[in-house]
């Protein structure tokens, strides 16, 4: 079972990395930074609808700042979602700032709610690390699923990404009534192979979500993850497999007892295939995206060392021989999808 012990380094965004974010438009001039959100007076404890801790902060900002910080957040989120037409703003409130105070880049949470129909939306604002950011990229291009991200100098915008959250789905639902055990494992095992390949680690059960989808006479699954902190940092190939954390056990044992082993076979080649369609649609960004990735320096030298040995025995190849960055392992990784 992989654990992981150590808070993972945080890494600036470098030159190379920022020249693919302005090529892509995903660097832009924010009316505020990170550090600005720091700034707040007053903070309390936020719990859930069940009265349980949540674990995150709703921060509170001096009289004299708070207007200008709550507008600056919505022009961030026209900007995120509307390419900045501040048009789209005029009946949307910045409902609370939330702090997560455990987490690797300290993130804070901000509710946008409408006023017309009292719906609301999340964004997130966090100390930009650029792992994340490889991680979110490596998300976009290989994966099913779009992602919407800005950055702007060391601060990162992103999105929220909808769905129930793994543990709680593995606790309040996989036995309920209407589930499909096979459709939702073999999401499970397609996720699995795409954590791997394109190695994001630490996908336990409270880092995906489950994106439940009715059918006319079906329900059908997506996993999407949710937190890439652990983009290619950590030394030990278990920690890329979402199959080995204890936290998911539920799905596994639902696994077992629903699929095949020929099944997963198929599940996982059906997976590489459409990753190396991917591959080949988005042939310039890729390229371009591990241009930076292969010379910057994103995880400690003994962690590269250590994956590249556990991945050539993995593979029975020594074709992992030679990189000297986790971009050169990812590289070689996506040139396997590629060839199979």
């Amino acid at each position: 079972m992989p654990i992981i012990t150590r808070k993972k380094l945080v890494y600036p965004i470098r030159s190379t990395l920022r020249t693919y974010l302005t090529q892509y438009n995903r660097e832009h001039n924010l009316p505020i930074q990170y550090t600005d959100l720091l700034r707040y007076d007053n903070s309390a404890a936020l719990f859930d609808k069940r009265n349980r801790d949540t674990l995150w902060e709703t921060v509170y900002y001096p009289a004299s700042e708070a207007n200008e910080m709550l507008s600056a957040l919505k022009q961030i989120y026209a900007i995120l979602k509307a390419d900045g037409d501040m048009s789209v703003t005029g009946h949307l409130t910045i409902d609370r700032v939330d702090l997560c105070c455990y987490g690797n880049t300290s993130p804070f949470r901000v509710r946008v709610r409408n006023l017309v129909n009292d719906n609301f939306d999340y964004f997130y604002i966090k100390n930009a690390d650029a792992s994340r950011i490889y991680g979110l990229e490596l998300e976009h291009i290989l994966s099913p699923n779009r992602i919407s991200y800005l950055t702007s100098n060391q601060t990162l915008i992103e999105e929220h990404i909808a769905g129930i959250p793994g543990d709680m789905f593995f606790e309040q639902r996989i036995n309920e009534e209407g589930l499909n055990p096979v459709r939702l494992c073999k999401e499970f095992v397609k996720f699995n192979e795409r954590c791997f390949v394109r190695l994001l680690g630490d996908m336990h059960s409270s880092n995906f979500v489950i994106d439940v989808t009715p059918d006319f006479d079906e329900v059908y699954y997506r996993i999407r993850a949710i937190d890439f902190d652990q983009q290619s940092y950590e030394g030990r190939k278990s920690v890329y497999m979402p199959q080995y954390y204890r936290q998911n056990q539920p799905i596994i044992d639902l696994g077992t007892s629903v699929l095949t082993p020929e099944s997963v076979r198929q599940y996982q080649i059906e997976e590489r295939s459409l990753m190396a369609g991917r591959l080949r649609v988005e042939q310039a960004r890729i390229g371009d995206l591990m241009a930076a990735m292969r010379f910057d320096l994103i995880a400690p030298e003994e962690n590269v060392t250590s994956l590249i040995d556990s991945l050539n025995r993995h593979y029975g190849v020594s074709r992992f021989d030679g990189c000297r960055t986790m971009g050169d392992i990812v590289w070689r990784s996506l040139e396997l999808v590629t060839i199979h």
